[in-house]
C-alpha cells in the first residue's frame, strides 16, 4: 500500500492491533468508511470479550489472546502506541510486505481539505502541560480549539466529528511519532529529551529520531529548548518547508528569534519586527501556574507556537491566566503545621523529578516505585543542597538509597519497606517528621507507580489522602 496517502477505504482489509481507546477508535472508523477490520489483542479478559461484542455488532471481526498472527489478506496494520516495534505481528507484516502506521496518521490522513492545522508537542517532560496552556492561550484569542492526541478525545474521533476547528493544539508521544510518517504540523515544538522509553526505541538515538519527526514539514516555527540542544539539532536534521523558522525559548533573556524572560517578564523576540531590537511582553512570570521554573518553559513553549499561529500579546496573558493544571502535577495539597505538601505523583522519571525539585527549597523528598531501568546519580547530584531529607517507597527505592548515600550522605534517608494500602500515609507522616516549617514534603517519584499503585493518580490521591489525614490528625 505505501506510505502515500489512502484515497479509498472501501473494501480494504486492516488489521488494527490493540484493543484499547485508539484502537477502538481506529477499527470504528475506518469500518464507518468501508474497509474491513480485524482486531487482534492478546487479552482475553472480560472487558475484553465485553470490547470485542460491541464491535462484532459493527461488523468489526475481534481476535483475542492473539496478538502475533497477521491475518490473512491484510492490505495494512494500524497500531496503538504502546505496542513494541519489534512485535512478531510487525515483523509478520514486514515478510508480507504490509506497512504498519499508528492512529496518528489515519487521523492525518482522514483530514478533509478544509482540516484545522495543527500545532504539535513532544517531549520527555511537559507535554500535556504545554498542550493544554496552547489551547487555552487559542481559546483566549477566540479561536475554536481542542487540546487532542496523547491527551483527551481520540484525534480520529476528533478529526471525523461534525466539530469544525480552527487550529488543534496536539500533544504526540514518541510512540506516536514513530508511526505517522507522512505528518505534517503547522508548528511544533520538541520540549526537553531525556532517557525515557528505551526498552521501546532501543536506544537513546532512536528515541530522538522519533521524537525529531515531529517537525518534518512544519511550515512556520520548528520551537526548541535553548538549555536543552538536543533539541536544537533535530531542528537542523528535519526537512522543512521553505520559510520555516527555528525559534528557541530560554528562562534567560532572549537573543533574536527566541523567547525568554526579561525581569520577571515573557517576552517574544520572534514574532516582532525588527527583533534584532525589539521585544514584545506578553505575561508576567506570575501568570503562569505554578511559577516554578520547568512550568514557566512550558509555557513559552506554548506561546512560541501560539504566535506562530498569529496570536496577539494579550491572548497569551489571558490564556496563562485562564490555565489550570492538571491534577497530580506539581499541585498544592495542604499547608500542615507551617509544611506545605505538594503532589507532583506525574514525575515519574528523573527528568520530571529533578525539575519539580528545582522549584522548591528545602525539600523532604517522597520518592521510589518501578525505576524502569533509570539510574538517579545525577538527580541526586543536581538537587541533594535542596533536600532536608528522604523517604523512600517501592520496589525500586534501594537504587535512589545507593545515589543518596553516595552524593548527599548527610541527607537523613527513611527506607519504607512496606507496599500495603497504609504506606503512602506512613511515609507522609515520616516525611512530617523529617521536616520543619516552611519545608515542602515533595511526592516526586521519579518512577513509575504500578508496583504500588494503578497508576500515578492513584498513587498521587494516596498522597494527597495521607495528607489530609495528617492534618485531621493535628486539628
Amino acid at each position: 500500500m505505501g506510505s502515500g496517502q489512502v484515497t479509498s477505504w472501501q473494501g480494504k482489509n486492516i488489521t488494527v492491533a490493540g484493543l484499547g481507546v485508539s484502537g477502538i477508535s481506529a477499527a470504528r472508523a475506518l469500518a464507518g468508511l468501508g474497509a474491513s477490520v480485524t482486531v487482534v489483542d492478546g487479552g482475553d479478559s472480560e472487558g475484553h470479550r465485553a470490547r470485542a461484542a460491541e464491535l462484532g455488532e459493527l461488523g468489526i471481526s475481534v481476535r483475542l489472546a492473539d496478538a502475533e498472527t497477521l491475518p490473512q489478506g491484510t492490505d495494512l496494520v494500524v497500531t496503538s502506541p504502546g505496542w513494541k516495534p519489534d512485535s512478531p505481528l510487525f515483523a509478520a507484516a514486514a515478510e508480507a510486505g504490509v506497512e504498519v502506521v499508528g492512529d496518528v496518521e489515519i487521523a492525518w490522513q482522514l483530514r478533509g481539505s478544509d482540516a484545522a492545522p495543527w500545532l504539535a508537542i513532544t517531549g520527555t517532560n511537559g507535554k500535556t502541560t504545554t498542550t493544554q496552556m496552547l489551547a487555552s492561550i487559542l481559546k483566549a484569542a477566540g479561536l475554536k480549539t481542542a487540546a487532542v492526541g496523547n491527551i483527551g478525545t481520540p484525534i480520529i474521533d476528533v478529526v471525523l466529528g461534525e466539530e469544525k476547528y480552527d487550529v488543534l493544539a496536539v500533544e504526540l508521544s514518541s510512540y506516536q511519532l514513530h508511526w505517522a510518517p507522512s505528518l505534517r504540523a503547522h508548528s511544533a515544538a520538541v520540549l526537553n529529551l531525556a532517557p525515557d522509553h528505551l526498552d521501546w526505541h532501543g536506544s537513546m538515538e532512536a528515541y530522538a529520531a522519533d521524537k525529531g519527526r515531529i517537525y518534518e514539514g512544519n511550515t512556520v516555527a520548528c520551537v526548541y529548548n535553548v538549555a536543552d540542544p538536543a533539541t536544537e539539532a533535530l531542528v537542523a536534521l528535519a526537512d522543512v518547508e521553505e520559510g520555516c523558522r527555528a525559534i528557541g525559548f530560554t528562562l534567560g533573556a532572549p537573543g533574536p528569534s527566541m523567547l525568554g524572560v526579561v525581569d520577571g517578564i515573557l517576552v517574544d523576540r520572534a514574532f516582532v519586527e525588527n527583533r534584532q531590537k525589539n521585544a514584545q511582553e506578553l505575561a508576567e512570570v506570575k501568570d503562569v501556574n505554578p511559577p516554578a521554573p520547568h512550568n514557566i518553559a512550558n509555557a513559552l513553549a506554548a506561546a512560541a507556537l501560539a504566535r506562530a499561529f498569529g496570536v496577539a500579546p494579550r491572548a497569551v496573558r489571558d490564556g496563562l491566566r485562564d490555565f489550570r493544571p492538571d491534577a497530580h502535577r506539581v499541585a498544592y495539597v495542604d499547608e500542615v503545621a507551617g509544611v506545605t505538601y505538594i503532589d507532583d505523583s506525574k514525575a515519574t522519571n528523573t527528568h520530571a523529578a529533578e525539575a519539580s525539585l528545582a522549584a522548591f527549597e528545602p525539600v523532604v523528598w517522597i520518592a521510589g516505585g518501578l525505576a524502569k531501568g533509570a539510574t538517579f546519580d545525577e538527580l541526586v547530584q543536581k538537587s541533594a543542597k535542596r533536600l532536608r531529607g528522604a523517604v523512600l517507597i517501592g520496589a525500586d527505592r534501594a537504587l535512589i538509597a545507593e545515589a543518596l548515600a553516595r552524593h548527599a550522605p548527610e541527607v537523613p534517608v527513611v527506607d519504607l519497606e512496606r507496599t500495603d494500602t497504609g504506606a503512602m500515609l506512613a511515609a507522609v507522616r515520616e516525611a512530617a517528621r523529617l521536616a520543619e516549617p516552611g519545608d515542602t514534603v515533595l511526592l516526586a517519584p521519579a518512577c513509575a507507580s504500578m508496583d504500588m499503585f494503578a497508576n500515578y493518580n492513584k498513587r498521587g490521591d494516596a498522597f494527597a489522602d495521607a495528607v489530609r489525614e495528617l492534618a485531621a490528625e493535628g486539628a
